[in-house]
């Protein structure tokens, strides 16, 4: 009998071994779970960062608002410098038919930008779009500081005291065009530090299938800003001409974009005038009017919109859909209704 018992402790533990040595290398089935533990679900990384205001990929995106300096262009004026770096570029109408740019910058910086001049009624009600951001500019009418204010704009003009160290006159050339300053000096003057800006267009890789070939876009402002756009297949931008000239900054680089917009606009004139009498127009930039988008060799032809003041430009192609701009810098034209362009 105890043989017997033995012959079955023995098998009975050969069996139990052998049922370990099976369930090695199993995992462990959780209480409740059919099947055992589920595997994780796949997870997609999140997309790149990408700058508010040229959708540009970018390790990461400076923490800080949008950036407008007001920058002088009559012939004087040139070669500028520093608008390369920018993210955007309006150029508004002024008196006697000249023109000046609004430079807006946000993810690059630029050591000089040069020159910087007055503001005018028309910049605070653009710049609004880009929320609170800072504006630099060589002072301007009690009007137009009162309106930066007005709109929640940081104003860190030329005239008041804390900004003096921030603005340089250079040497080399004759005043009044002769102001210049750099992003981190002026960045410097902000109080608080600020939030990057939401953006204020869409961006796509290809155009809009509404688009239609276009090589050159002329846009005759005057006689001192008569503006030629060319598209370069070779550097895949559009070059900037005045007249028959290519417009060069100070570094000999010609002035290019990936997108240009021409916005056309209402123009009304104020009772605010220059040195020798003249008044100071406004561009109208609420309300709606033709827009024709470029980009890729291409245009887009369509309109604007923009409701309210607090509301950010549309641009929408003949069918209503909102018109994708190429990655990268843009120039918008605020083109008074009153002066026909042409592209081809």
């Amino acid at each position: 009998m105890a043989s017997i018992m033995t012959i079955l402790l023995i098998v009975g533990a050969a069996v139990f071994g052998l049922s370990a040595l099976a369930g090695r290398g199993k995992p462990s089935q959780a209480i409740g779970t059919p099947g055992g533990t589920p595997s994780a679900a796949p997870t997609t990384p999140p997309p790149p960062p990408r700058c508010p205001l040229t959708g540009l990929k970018t390790a990461a995106v400076p923490n800080r608002p949008a950036l407008a300096v007001k920058v002088e262009n009559i012939p004087e004026a040139r070669p500028q410098t520093g608008l390369s770096w920018a993210d955007v570029v309006y150029e508004e109408p002024v008196e006697g038919g000249i023109t000046r740019f609004i430079a807006v910058y946000q993810c690059s910086n630029a050591s000089r930008i040069e020159p910087i001049r007055s503001a005018r009624l028309t910049d605070p009600d653009v710049l609004v779009q880009f929320g609170h951001p800072l504006f630099a500019y060589a002072g301007g009418v009690a009007k137009v500081e009162a309106r930066v204010r007005q709109r929640g704009l940081v104003d860190i003009n030329y005239s008041i005291p804390a900004a003096v160290g921030a603005y340089h006159r250079d040497s080399n050339r004759f005043a009044p065009h002769n102001l210049y300053s750099s992003t981190k000096e002026l960045y410097a003057l902000a109080r608080t530090p600020g939030r990057p800006p939401e953006p204020v267009f869409i961006y796509s890789a290809k155009p809009p299938p509404t688009a239609v070939p276009a090589a050159s876009v002329h846009i005759p402002f005057s006689g001192y800003s008569d503006v030629f756009w060319k598209w370069s297949a070779q550097r895949k931008a559009w070059l900037r001409f005045h007249g028959s000239k290519p417009h060069l900054l100070s570094d000999g680089t010609q002035v290019s974009a990936k997108t240009v917009i021409v916005q056309v606009v209402r123009v009304v004139l104020t009772d605010i005038t220059d040195a020798n009498g003249v008044p100071s127009p406004e561009v109208i930039s609420v309300g709606s009017g033709k827009a024709v988008v470029f980009r890729n060799g291409k245009a887009i032809p369509g309109t604007w919109s923009r409701p309210a003041l607090s509301d950010v430009t549309k641009f929408v192609d003949a069918q209503g859909k909102e018109i994708p701009l190429a990655v990268g810098n843009t120039w918008i034209e605020l083109l008074p209704q009153t002066i026909p362009f042409t592209y081809a």
